[in-house]
């Protein structure tokens, strides 16, 4: 299935997302669609220590590698439509970050499109999190992690 067969939703921006609108806008009526999956990402406050999470990101640089991310996975796999939704700006504590939405005939396409995904965002979409400590004090840049390359590292060896 090409990229020019599949409905591709990509916005980054600070505004919060309705989770059911926009996953419901993957069926959209299609009789072809037998599973959507999706992923929500939360602001946690780390055990009351988070005031808050800042993203900050380049517009258009962030929606172009979220896209080639998508791309990738509409390769990989038979997918009807892809939407990834991605905040930037502060974010509180149980707060909407992104949301990763997908349809497909059939429901392992859409759970292993989904995963992929949400892999890579972690380790490619060009966004940097910044700390702000409930305590005032002050915050750091948060670094990337192992667990994380490790999770995208696994799909070199897997199929679609």
């Amino acid at each position: 299935m090409t990229t020019s067969e599949t409905r591709i939703i990509v916005r980054v921006g600070p505004d919060d997302f309705d989770v059911g609108a926009e996953i419901e806008a993957l069926q959209d009526g299609d009789p072809a669609v037998g599973a959507v999956t999706s992923f929500v990402g939360y602001c946690r406050d780390e055990d009351g220590r988070l005031a808050a999470l800042e993203l900050e990101y380049y517009p258009g640089m962030a929606e172009a590698e979220i896209g080639r991310v998508v791309n990738e996975a509409v390769a990989r796999w038979p997918l009807l439509a892809v939407t990834v939704v991605h905040r930037g700006g502060r974010i509180k504590p149980g707060e909407r970050i992104v949301l990763v939405a997908v349809s497909s005939s059939h429901r392992d396409a859409a759970f292993a499109a989904c995963d992929y995904i949400m892999d890579f965002l972690k380790t490619r979409a060009p966004f940097w999190k910044k700390e702000h400590p409930a305590d005032r004090s002050e915050g750091g840049w948060v670094e990337a992690k192992a667990h994380d390359d490790a999770r995208a590292e696994r799909w070199k060896d897997e199929k679609g």
